[in-house]
């Protein structure tokens, strides 16, 4: 007879991951002011992405409750509607809505993505809670935003989750049961054991969205990543225990099962760094690493303009490049839909180089029908250059460069425009903020009367900003 060693039933000591993050949601105090005033223009210009998403039925198409006509008492009220919904719900709501339009914030190292996505799950819970009479305020949302931005962001500045095939919205879905669980009132073991269950469902989360020959991006990722997170924190609030050992557990574990045995590397303690250099998408709504290639492309139509000359007469356009972009947004045949023209920098190019912008709207159905369009995309070659790729990693640079040449049918070469860091960029943080302003003023015009505008931006820069109760800050874009 065969003799076989049983396993232990004793439950290890919890992954020093979940405890070091668990730590910092509970313990560290933020104290930087740079970190709350990008967090409050984050917030604004998160909730703007998400009103401008509502101009557009397929992403309408997705929100409002699972049974029509249902209205939550004390629930989520969703920015933009008069849905009410319960805090699960109205995170998938908000996450979806902020998502959809590929406008709102990014942070890009090892693995990118868009820290501002926790914001479906933070203000859901948020408004959720201050309207059953918890005294919530704006101010918090902003301490959650930076922890949630520092917890994404720190996991991914050397560790690439899109290498093993996972989308980053898993570590939206990490960093949302991080934070929500201190909202709602987890103590630390219990936010342990919330953030576990948040690694063990990452399988789930494994994804086509940039991959090649897939057919689509899944919009509505964060918004399921969000509503997810707040899913898990209230099971573990009624008594759901964690897997301690979810990450390192041999042959189970997340390590072994979906990151090839590798432990995730950190580059710095949990701070507030990742919210103080966040990208804003400002001018264009572009994949961002695709920012700087459509602000050169706009100089170079006014310089074709100012010469007589037209995108008919490019001959060849040559982009240099990051490592990055080249692997995931360089694509070439037919694109077929919104979601895949944003994330073809070819596309991103070509349309401004014809028509001088790139709005949310040059990515419809009805603007990809123009025929010049596909016929620049051919004449594209894209080239990685080696500078851009290590400064793009390099904390003190976090640089995003991209350099176009335009050749001319008659020979002509055009001087190659070289942009290194969008407007959004912490560098030009002094010249993006009145452009952010500007860009918020325009996605709320849409939605609301002159007054109701006056009164948000009156509120928005007011001083006392942080000390307004949150439901008195979401009632300001709910749909009159």
């Amino acid at each position: 007879m065969s003799a076989f060693h049983a396993e232990s039933a004793v439950r290890p000591e919890p992954d020093k991951v979940l405890q070091d993050i668990a730590d910092y949601v509970h313990n560290y105090k933020v104290d930087s002011p740079l970190a709350f005033e990008t967090a409050r223009l984050c917030l604004i210009d998160t909730i703007g992405c998400g009103l401008e998403a509502l101009r557009f039925p397929a992403c309408t198409n997705l929100l409002g409750p699972v049974v029509e006509g249902t209205v939550v008492p004390n629930g989520t009220k969703v920015p933009g509607t008069n849905f009410q919904l319960d805090p699960i719900r109205g995170a998938f709501n908000i996450g979806t809505q902020i998502r959809w339009l590929d406008y709102n914030d990014c942070f890009l190292a090892a693995e990118w993505g868009h820290p501002s996505d926790n914001l479906g799950a933070i203000l859901a819970v948020a408004d959720h809670l201050a309207r059953k009479g918890e005294p919530l305020t704006v101010h918090e949302v902003l301490e959650a935003m930076i922890k949630a931005h520092e917890i994404q962001g720190g996991l991914a500045l050397l560790n690439s989750f899109n290498r093993v095939g996972l989308d980053h919205v898993v570590l939206v879905k990490v960093a949302s049961t991080a934070v929500v669980s201190k909202l709602i009132g987890l103590d630390r073991a219990q936010t342990i054991d919330a953030i576990s269950h948040a690694w063990a469902d990452g399988q789930s989360l494994r994804t086509y969205r940039h991959a090649p020959n897939t057919g689509s991006r899944k919009s509505w990722a964060a918004g399921d990543a969000c509503s997810r997170a707040v899913n898990l924190a209230y099971l573990v609030k009624r008594g759901e225990k964690g897997m301690p050992s979810v990450l390192t557990a041999k042959t189970w574990g997340f390590y072994d099962v979906l990151f090839k045995g590798k432990p995730f590397e950190f580059q710095m303690p949990f701070g507030s760094y990742i919210m103080e250099n966040v990208l804003f998408k400002i001018s264009y709504p572009a994949e961002f690493h695709a920012q700087t290639a459509v602000e050169a492309a706009c100089i170079l139509h006014e310089r074709l303009k100012s010469m007589g000359k037209s995108s008919d007469d490019i001959k060849s356009i040559r982009i240099r490049t990051q490592e990055a972009a080249m692997r995931i947004i360089n694509k070439k045949g037919p694109l077929d839909n919104f979601a895949d023209r944003d994330h073809d920098i070819n596309y991103m190019v070509a349309y401004p180089l014809i028509y001088g912008n790139l709005t949310s709207e040059s990515y419809t159905d009805e603007a990809a029908k123009d025929p010049r369009i596909d016929e620049l995309r051919a004449k594209i070659t894209c080239v990685e250059d080696q500078r851009f790729s290590v400064e793009y990693h390099e904390p003190s640079k976090r640089s995003i460069g991209n350099a176009l040449l335009v050749e001319l049918n008659d020979g002509t070469v055009l001087d190659e425009v070289e942009i290194e860091y969008p407007v959004g960029h912490k560098r030009r943080r002094a010249e993006g903020t009145p452009l952010l302003f500007q860009k918020f003023e325009r996605h709320i015009g849409p939605h609301f009367a002159k007054e109701r505008q006056e009164k948000i931006l009156n509120t928005v820069n007011d001083p006392n900003f942080g000390k307004l109760p949150v439901d008195q800050f979401t009632d300001l874009f709910v749909k009159a």
